[in-house]
């Protein structure tokens, strides 16, 4: 299993390897979190440590509980109400931090390229829960273990990624993780919601639903982002749902056998049909979150083996 990175800040620096390599350890956790005791001490010792700037109640639970399960001290430090409010710097907060010589670090943060400023100051491995628009990859490894254990591979698929492409690091390391594995992506969304470098990415841009869900295998549904938004991106929710958002007729020009993805919270009625959402048939948005906790330990493992490799003074 190759897996040599020191960070986990993003998928851009990951190899098809790297990928396959996190996606087959999680295929043994997901095993390991279905039994009746869901333990092992590969992080015994370890200390984890998560700090979120931003508000994420499933990733950091997903996050907390991952490392718990495998044994790791977790503390959760309420970024909201630190020291940052009392002015702060995120360098300071990275040096105190350090001092403290935590092994695991679980950041999420509202600008992009802070995680990857943070892991510059501390000598611990640093995870990105997600930073601005830049990126969120466990997010993209969750939901590619969901289509790969849907659909029995994860190359040479069809899939779209529909909604808010322009404000979502979940849309922005999904082409990244898709691409590498030899996929065909599509976008579809409003104009007003696609990225200015769209050209560079590499994928078809479509703005009509009927024809850019034609015949593919996955749908993948974003939340809109609307806490990123300055402007008028969409005349109003019910026009949104009326052409983007996901229903039955819609869905019809897929696959019969496609599967349906969200990385939640989900806005039904605007995003989806809540009868889409909780089809027990298409939808894959519970699997999902069960995948979430399995890739994320995995990765935690990953990261762990390669600190204690560097440093034989971090004990197993």
């Amino acid at each position: 299993m190759t897996f040599s990175h020191s960070h986990l800040l993003g998928i851009e620096p990951l190899t098809p390897s790297d990928i396959t390599a996190i996606l087959d350890l999680a295929d043994q956790y997901v095993e390991l979190n279905r039994r009746d005791v869901k333990h092992s001490n590969v992080l015994a010792g370890l200390t984890q440590v998560n700090m979120f700037f931003e508000n994420s109640t499933r990733t950091q639970a997903s996050f907390e509980l991952a490392g718990k399960r495998l044994g790791a001290d977790v503390m959760n430090m309420a970024m909201q109400a630190s020291s940052i409010k009392k002015g702060e710097t995120l360098i300071d907060t990275a040096m105190t931090l350090n001092a403290m010589h935590p092994d695991l670090l679980v950041v999420r943060h509202p600008h992009s390229g802070a995680v990857d400023l943070l892991a510059q100051k501390v000598n611990c491995a640093v995870l990105n829960a997600g930073d601005g628009r830049h990126e969120h990859p466990t997010q993209a490894l969750l939901d590619a273990l969901t289509i790969r254990r849907a659909k029995g591979r994860l190359h040479r698929l069809s899939i779209a990624i529909c909604g808010d492409i322009a404000h979502s690091r979940v849309a922005r390391s999904n082409i990244m993780l898709l691409g590498k594995m030899e996929n065909r992506i599509r976008l579809i969304g409003p104009p007003t919601l696609m990225p200015s470098e769209i050209g560079a990415f590499g994928v078809e841009v479509y703005d009509d639903m009927a024809e850019g869900l034609n015949d593919v295998d996955v749908v993948m549904m974003l939340r809109l982002q609307k806490e990123r938004m300055d402007g008028g991106f969409i005349p109003s929710e019910r026009e949104y749902y009326h052409r983007y958002g996901l229903d039955a007729l819609k869905l019809n020009h897929a696959k019969n056998d496609a599967i349906v993805m969200h990385p939640g919270p989900m806005n039904r009625g605007v995003e989806i049909d809540g009868e889409i959402a909780d089809d027990i048939n298409r939808s894959v948005i519970q699997e999902q979150v069960e995948m979430g906790v399995a890739v994320r330990m995995a990765a935690m493992e990953l990261l762990a083996r390669n600190r204690r490799a560097k440093s034989p003074e971090v004990m197993a």
